[in-house]
């Protein structure tokens, strides 16, 4: 299966010269101001970048301004590998640069080193607006349509090759899940209408047709989702799904300590971030990258073996990136699950695996998260 293998970033916030190996599974502890959300708000930008919609990204994340590397750069840059297959890795190259008003892709490339060449061959070639793509039997040409000069040509040139559509489609597929709002009026809480959804939504709004939907068409997983909240609430029996209107279901909760079952709405904060978590990450329609911020937010730390294996499962089936600032969390996981952002002396973030460390000796005595605490990894205040 493709995956994306390195990540290179200049002039991003506080990653001003940051490169990571990327895993199946990338856990990044660290202190708060350390560079965490910030490598999830790369995968965000990047599959905006991917799927045309860079110009609006850019404008939710406060402008181009507010994205560089505070008095050292006008330009940040991204270089992102994707494994193929018995072949050479795609590599994408992305530079985007500050004008007066906005910003300008100053350069945008995607190549592959091939065998028989000198030098790696080009799908797309891009510096100051002058913009040309590989198209069989004529080498790069120029597009011929009306170009939209703030969005890549990633997402603008034609689809004709597998390998540069498939990496395409995996990085626009990225999905960056933040902390899951549980408010009263929340639409996790609430009667939903009944329509497909392979996923539960950012904000849970398609929880209940995902878990419906699963439960009549995929009984082995949905009943894995039911085994999961049972080991994490003993009392838990099982999820059933009333309807309140046409076309709209509720979602109850029986738990073997009440007469009646407990609706959405009655449920802890804690009960519906691990629903909402337990049902995201054993879903089948996981998208190629998943980008989780603080999932042990409400959790009860006996919760967190339970998440940890969850994360696990879920990255044989999609990437995660997951930020955390929970160290018991951290005892569940291996050194090569696990990424410790730093500041530097001069205040931009590194990055570095908790297994490229000289961790050895001290694992034989203490767990990974005590070894967190004392200071041996990092990634500390």
């Amino acid at each position: 299966m493709s995956r994306f293998e390195r990540l290179k970033v200049r002039g991003f916030r506080r990653l001003h010269d940051l490169e990571l190996e990327l895993r199946p599974l990338c856990v990044l502890i660290g202190a708060n101001g350390s560079g965490k959300t910030s490598l999830l708000d790369v995968f965000s930008l990047l599959a905006a970048s991917a799927s045309g919609k860079l110009a609006e990204k850019i404008s939710e994340l406060q402008g181009m301004s507010a994205l560089l590397t505070a008095d050292r750069t006008l330009e940040m840059s991204f270089e992102l590998a994707m494994a193929v297959p018995s072949y050479n890795p795609l590599v994408y190259d992305l530079t985007l640069s500050a004008t007066a008003v906005a910003y300008e892709i100053s350069e945008e490339l995607l190549t592959q080193q091939r065998s028989n060449r000198p030098t790696p061959f080009k799908h797309i070639e891009s510096a100051h607006g002058d913009i040309r793509y590989f198209e069989a039997n004529q080498g790069l040409v120029r597009p011929t349509w009306e170009y939209q000069p703030f969005e890549t040509a990633l997402a603008q040139v034609p689809k004709m090759f597998r390998e540069p559509e498939d990496f395409r489609n995996r990085l626009a597929s990225s999905t960056h899940y933040h902390v899951l709002n549980v408010e009263p009026r929340a639409p996790v809480r609430l009667p939903q209408p009944l329509r497909p959804a392979p996923l539960p939504g950012r904000d849970g709004e398609d929880l209940v047709s995902c878990l419906f939907y699963l439960r009549e068409s995929d009984r082995d997983r949905f009943e894995s989702i039911e085994d999961t909240l049972k080991a994490a609430f003993p009392a838990f029996q099982r999820l059933d799904f009333p309807p309140v209107a046409a076309g709209t279901l509720a979602m109850t909760w029986k738990d073997a300590n009440f007469s009646r079952p407990l609706y959405m709405h009655q449920l802890s904060e804690g009960t519906l971030r691990f629903l909402w978590l337990a049902t995201l990450l054993q879903s089948p329609g996981l998208t190629a990258v998943t980008l989780l911020d603080e999932p042990e937010v409400s959790l009860h730390p006996e919760l967190l073996n339970l998440l940890a294996g969850l994360l696990r499962e879920a990255s044989a089936r999609t990437q995660l990136i997951v930020a955390t600032h929970a160290d018991r969390l951290v005892r569940f996981l291996q050194p090569n699950e696990v990424v410790t952002m730093d500041l530097a002396d001069d205040g931009t973030a590194q990055a570095s695996w908790a297994d490229h460390m000289d961790l050895e000796e001290w694992l034989k005595e203490y767990s990974l998260d005590e070894v967190w605490r004392l200071g041996r990894m990092g990634g500390r205040a």
